[in-house]
């Protein structure tokens, strides 16, 4: 959905909510969930769509045919795309995914070949009518135990600016921008938005990727690094930043203050458990699946402590039985419904953040993203998967007032 303002703010959801793996399936759900939710949500003129390819899909819909359909059909049924979850690259539903969700990472090729078809995609989906920028948003690097050196980062790094070489080939060609946008979360090798702004400037804008990415495009080294700025930045996740004890307003100075750009803000809502105890510890058993890792951030008298997984956090609170910590869990819950039970939701957060955005946009690409429904205790997901996600974005068109 457009929501105005000069650039235009864009608020979707991301597909990755619905399971698909084939292009097939993502093609079948987009044609099946996407006008309910329009429907229900009520909202009238072109909707926005904040797509998910995984690597199986995106080869799958290529650059000829396929990709032409994909388009006439956004146009037939007024609807576009604006961004992509290239996030995921494997299976992302009904089956373990816990930390292979990151592979391949930036350490390893394939990634760079994965997300340079998505841009390409994305140029090809991009309205021709319009001056509308697209982003792809990203892992963040690795998983935290694949980095094991300084040549690792440094290496993830300039596998980005190749991939920026490839969005300013398709800009020259095409006019249309796509921006890369990194996506911080727990347990990776950036967790925090501080951590993603001392990658991009130390190894990124560094000078030996500003002389790869002059060596790929012929500009000169400022012109490198003004188009780095511009196309390789953030992707804020509000429940990977709540998660991670994050301080909204902070998060977005510190990105602004470094001359980098917000170029996406995931929706998100996590777990907040104020003041664990054995009570809340036993029903906390109840939110452990085996399908997605949910990482833990520990607070004690100011001090963080950070756990892999859930189960790993409850072995360590009943070993020690730390006085009173509170708890942020990366399992995301509904937007919209701050009591889970013996817990709340992170929503104080996203109020604040939306608050921010609505003030003085800073970005404008925002996706609603809870992609948990079908591993929620059941109490918490009465209503059908297309409700639930209108409801969602319903109420954040009330936090904004659009």
């Amino acid at each position: 959905m457009n929501l105005g303002g000069s650039p235009a703010v864009h608020l979707t959801y991301c597909t990755n909510i619905h399971a698909g793996e084939s292009w097939a399936e993502v093609r079948s759900n987009l044609e099946t969930h996407v006008p309910i939710v329009r429907r229900q949500l009520g909202r009238k003129g072109a909707f926005g769509i904040g797509l998910r390819l995984s690597g199986q899909a995106s080869t799958e819909l290529g650059l000829g045919a396929e990709l032409d359909r994909l388009r006439g059909w956004l146009e037939d049924n007024g609807l576009y795309v604006f961004t992509i979850n290239g996030f995921p690259h494997g299976k992302f539903h009904g089956a373990r995914v816990k930390q292979r969700v990151y592979r391949p990472d930036w350490l390893e090729d394939e990634r760079v070949t994965y997300t340079n078809l998505l841009a390409e995609q994305l140029t090809r989906l991009l309205p021709d009518n319009d001056d509308m920028v697209g982003s792809v948003s990203t892992v963040p690097g690795a998983f935290r135990p694949r980095v094991r050196t300084p040549d690792d980062a440094r290496a993830m790094a300039l596998a980005m600016v190749r991939h920026a070489a490839k969005l300013h080939a398709l800009e020259a060609s095409t006019g249309k921008t796509v921006t890369l946008a990194i996506e911080p979360e727990p347990h990776c090798h950036m967790e925090t938005i501080a951590e993603t702004i001392a990658f991009l400037v130390e190894h990124v804008l560094c000078a030996q990727a500003l002389e790869q990415f002059t060596a790929d495009t012929g500009t000169t080294t400022s012109a490198a690094e003004t188009f780095l700025r511009n196309h390789v930045g953030v992707c804020l996740d509000t429940c990977h930043a709540a998660v991670e004890f994050e301080d909204h307003a902070q998060c977005v100075e510190a990105v602004e203050h470094a001359g980098l750009g917000i170029f996406k803000m995931q929706l998100s809502a996590g777990l907040r458990i104020d003041g664990l105890n054995d009570v809340t510890a036993r029903v906390l058993e109840r939110w452990d699946d085996d399908v997605y890792l949910h990482q833990v951030v520990s607070s004690s008298q100011g001090k963080l402590e950070r756990f892999v997984d859930l189960p790993e956090a409850l072995a360590s609170y009943r070993r020690t039985r730390s006085e009173a910590p509170d708890w942020r869990v990366h399992f995301h819950v509904p937007l919209f419904r701050r009591d889970l039970g013996a817990f709340i939701n992170t929503q104080d957060f996203l109020e604040a953040i939306l608050q921010k955005q609505r003030t003085k946009p800073f970005t404008t690409h925002l996706e609603v993203e809870t992609y948990t429904w079908d591993v929620l205790p059941a109490e918490f997901r009465a209503a059908s998967v297309d409700e639930d996600i209108a409801h969602e974005l319903a109420w954040v068109l009330e936090q904004l007032k659009a």
